[in-house]
């Protein structure tokens, strides 16, 4: 309290005022407890009279004798009318010890950019994780995108498998960041912990409730909603905490933010969009769409708009992960038509993953002239099946540049 009140000028028309808590509180027994003793305060409302200081009390665990011992120290001493305020002096550099690569959002500008989402398993093993993470980058994507415990379901630390994948694999890492697991400090630690590591891409998400989750009595914390997230995050790359206090360095956080195209009125979502670009958003990764007409009716609504979009494409594997994505997920929804594609399948795995692979490179058709970005988004580990798309991709553009040579 008295290093913020040395930053502040005394008022013109008004007067400062503080009321100090005892000491911090310690919990014992069920209780708080405080431990200053009221001599200390004595010298404490000098130190504020010193700033100007006009109003003096106590909060909490302060008692009468607290109070006592501010009066019978300031009994003798008048209000000051002038004070010398310390000026904040922001001490903020670059690392140029870590040139990050080619922002992801840039990527989509310029080129085709294909990213892949693999979640991080749920239980300790993660050998299948990182061949599918390693069979992927020789596939040739942009970047590995890792769920923050999605669906509420605990998995090993996206930020734990981020790095393995970095330093061991080459891999470049989109770290997804949901408000729902960490409160206000945690989501700060998190962040500068990111930075340290070298993790640059991120994802700003609201996350999706604990209680669509198997863990009965988890609580969701949601301090920040993923607008205020995405502004934390900008303000990180402006050298500042959340509470506007210098992080000694500026980070280069590349900005995802959600975009989820599957609802009733479109133009409510593209508002959001918007408010989250004034945010500070850099680009955008969309629920997965399972409708061509919907990937269409998405370029109109946004073409507008600068800022990339990542088109969410995700394979299925059978009638029932059909049926339950499309009733018990939030935010993805399937056509009749693709249903009924799933379930007639119903009964021959092999047929039904062949189905899903056939539906998801319709979507990849539909999507290719209009967004040079595509989100793959791995079901199940299944990353056999996100490979396969991405080399369709890859095929698909050398085809493309092929026929603009010959019709050049």
């Amino acid at each position: 309290m008295l290093r913020s009140l040395e930053e502040v000028p005394l008022p013109k028309q008004a007067f400062l005022s503080a009321y100090p808590n005892a000491s911090l509180p310690d919990y014992r027994d069920g209780r708080l407890v405080y431990e200053t003793n009221a001599e200390y305060f004595e010298e404490t409302a000098k130190a504020f009279r010193d700033q100007g200081v006009r109003l003096i009390g106590g909060c909490c665990g302060t008692t009468p004798k607290h109070i006592e011992a501010m009066a019978k120290a300031l009994a003798d001493r008048t209000p000051v009318t002038e004070k010398t305020v310390k000026r904040r002096t922001a001490s903020v550099s670059v690392q140029a010890d870590r040139p990050a690569p080619t922002p992801l959002p840039e990527l989509a500008r310029t080129r085709r950019s294909v990213i892949v989402e693999l979640d991080p398993p749920k239980k300790l093993g993660i050998d299948k994780f990182l061949a599918g993470a390693k069979a992927l980058h020789d596939a040739g994507i942009d970047a590995l995108t890792l769920a923050d415990n999605s669906l509420a379901t605990p998995r090993i630390s996206n930020a734990a498998v981020a790095t393995i994948i970095k330093e061991q694999l080459g891999i470049r890492p989109l770290v997804h960041i949901t408000c729902r697991d960490r409160n206000l400090i945690g989501l700060q630690s998190h962040l500068m912990g990111l930075h340290t590591l070298g993790i640059t891409d991120v994802l700003a998400i609201t996350g999706d409730p604990s209680k669509i989750g198997d863990f009965p009595g988890a609580t969701s914390v949601y301090d920040l909603s993923s607008f205020d997230l995405i502004r934390l995050i900008r303000q990180f790359n402006e050298g500042l905490s959340y509470s506007g206090k210098p992080l000694g360095q500026k980070t280069n956080f590349s900005i995802g933010a959600a975009f989820n195209p599957n609802v009733r009125h479109l133009d409510k979502a593209v508002e959001r969009m918007e408010k989250k670009i004034q945010c500070g958003a850099h680009y955008f990764l969309t629920q997965p769409i399972y409708s061509e007409e919907k990937i269409v009716e998405v370029h109109e609504a946004t073409k507008h708009l600068d800022t990339p979009i990542y088109i969410g494409i995700m394979p299925l594997v059978s009638a029932r992960n059909a049926d339950f994505l499309h009733h018990e997920v939030p935010g993805i929804t399937l056509s009749d038509e693709i249903r009924a594609r799933m379930a007639a399948c119903s009964g021959d795995p092999v047929q039904a993953a062949k189905e899903g692979i056939a539906i998801a490179k319709s979507l990849i058709d539909a999507a290719f002239d209009l967004f040079n970005g595509i989100y793959l988004i791995t079901p199940f580990l299944r990353y056999d099946m996100t490979v396969e798309l991405v080399r369709y991709i890859h095929e698909k553009e050398a085809a493309a540049k092929e026929r603009k040579v010959v019709h050049g």
